[in-house]
């Protein structure tokens, strides 16, 4: 169990990973939607930075993890709640987003989609402190914080390991690729926001031909803004 968070205080990853969560959701259900329609998605990855979740590419299997309506509550709000009040250490957040890459690709039949992706995630975050920390809260706690009923969220979480396989073990390696993964994600958002923000308060005059001398400088400037705020 980790240090009990200043409310405050949100780490960068926690809300990178939830903005990569909502756009992976929102393709899904546009791409599940245009299936069952019968007519071709648009698009059936999420905008940059993409995700190394997979895309959606089958009918949606019905799961445990399959709510009847969307919940009201925002992915980055209930991703906060569970940080707020689950206290575990900030690396259970990769490593949960590890497990969910995994059940994504072991679970192909089950893409993550606004209806099933709270559940996957207060389950996948459970689980990874329960494999990583020392100390962590039992199910009945994380009912809560979840929402959901004790016999529900030890249901949950039997289903997402047998769908792991019980491959829980994270290797340095495969760790720190994904932080790396992670960081470089959290720079082109932070960067992406801050250009954003530039253009809607004027700071930059767009190039009347949209020449590609334009597009060159901002990629030097995003390579200079990664060198400056990489650990």
């Amino acid at each position: 169990m980790g240090e009990i968070h200043h409310p405050q205080f949100i780490p960068k990853v926690v809300t990178f990973l939830s903005s990569l969560l909502e756009r992976v959701a929102e393709s899904n259900d546009i791409a599940e939607a245009a299936f069952l329609s019968g007519s071709p998605p648009l698009s059936s990855s999420p905008p940059s930075p993409s995700s190394a979740l997979p895309p959606f590419s089958s009918p949606q299997r019905t799961s445990v993890f399959h709510g009847l309506t969307r919940p009201t509550i925002s992915i980055r709000s209930y991703l906060e709640r569970i940080f707020r009040y689950a206290n575990c250490s900030p690396s259970c957040f990769v490593v949960a987003y590890i497990y969910l890459d995994r059940f994504a690709s072991k679970q192909p039949a089950t893409p993550i989609t606004s209806y099933n992706v709270h559940r996957l995630l207060i389950t996948s975050v459970m689980v990874a402190a329960k494999f990583l920390d020392d100390l962590y809260y039992n199910n009945a706690y994380y009912a809560k914080v979840g929402g959901v009923s004790t016999t529900e969220m030890n249901c949950l979480e039997i289903d997402f390991l047998f769908s792991l396989g019980f491959q829980l073990n994270v290797t340095p390696p495969t760790f720190h690729a994904y932080c790396m993964y992670l960081q470089r994600g959290m720079l082109e958002f932070e960067y992406c926001n801050i250009q954003r923000t530039l253009r809607i308060h004027g700071c930059y005059a767009s190039s009347p031909s949209g020449s590609s001398d334009e597009a060159n400088s901002q990629n030097q400037q995003f390579a200079v803004y990664c060198t400056d705020n990489s650990v």
